[in-house]
């Protein structure tokens, strides 16, 4: 099934390539670690992005540079302008820490962000855009509470996966071309935060997430660009304790500022909770 991915500004900002690697992190993901629960005095954000890919995606074709999922520097939702790697590196807000590549055979790099101010860190991890279900799938079991995992850096464990306080999904709405058999369902009664920016992600993820006791900041309604603009100003009132409509208010105006579209409209567009 052919999604169409509303692209209004990718052709007006150059892709750029940050080949800045600082490979320190120790990452605790043997088997026996991925149900272990962990507490610690920071909160983790875990973002999973699936890479855009138009060979392996069913997405409405993007130019060749950034439509590649095997190319980090060049993609859409990663190394381009807009993409979660080069925005979060730029904000004010965060503070850039560690880049680790080839996590495994289908995580191609992870970046690790400290906020300035708060008690967070923020965990992007990129999957190659071949394995977008796999990615998927990982951000549900996430979600649940299923996985769990730790990762060490400069000398401190932090939560990630299950262990997170927000999980999000970045990318094309997979669950649109595939299906899933699984059941995701809540593990250890812990209500975890989630924002899922891919099109029609509440339509299409909340019949995975209804047993996995999700509280959903913000989510879409329709055809949408998950461009990192928008979760990055949804986290920022994350961060400060904001609740569900703020956060959602402060995704849809970044989105009308970005897309040149009616906050009105941007508002329809990303909800809020079920």
């Amino acid at each position: 099934m052919k999604t169409l991915l509303l692209i209004v500004s990718l052709f007006f900002f150059s892709c750029k390539e940050e080949n800045k690697l600082i490979s320190a992190v120790e990452t605790n993901n043997n088997p026996e670690n991925t149900a272990v629960s962990f507490e610690g005095k920071n909160k983790t954000i875990h973002i999973f992005v699936a890479l855009c890919d138009n060979k392996y995606q069913g997405i409405v074709p993007v130019p060749a540079k950034i439509g590649n999922g095997q190319d980090l520097d060049n993609n859409l939702y990663w190394g381009c302008a807009y993409g979660i790697r080069s925005y979060f590196k730029k904000s004010k807000e965060w503070k850039f820490l560690k880049s680790e590549k080839n996590i495994n055979d289908i995580v191609l790099e992870r970046v690790i962000f400290k906020h300035i101010s708060k008690d967070y860190y923020l965990v992007a991890d990129a999957y190659d855009g071949k394995h977008i279900k796999e990615c998927t799938i990982d951000f549900l079991k996430s979600s649940s509470g299923i996985i769990k995992d730790t990762l060490n850096i400069n000398n401190e464990t932090i939560g990630i996966s299950g262990n997170s306080s927000l999980v999000s999904y970045i990318g094309h709405d997979g669950l649109m071309d595939f299906q899933l058999s699984e059941s995701f369902k809540n593990t250890d009664n812990k209500k975890r935060d989630v924002i899922i920016l891919a099109c029609y992600s509440k339509r299409f993820f909340s019949p995975h997430l209804s047993t996995a006791n999700v509280n959903p900041l913000v989510w879409s309604t329709n055809l949408m660009a998950p461009e990192a603009y928008v979760i990055h100003d949804a986290i920022t009132g994350y961060v400060n304790n904001e609740d569900n409509q703020q956060i959602r208010n402060r995704a849809a105006k970044a989105y009308s500022k970005f897309q040149k579209c009616s906050e009105k409209a941007a508002k329809n567009l990303l909800v809020t909770d079920w």
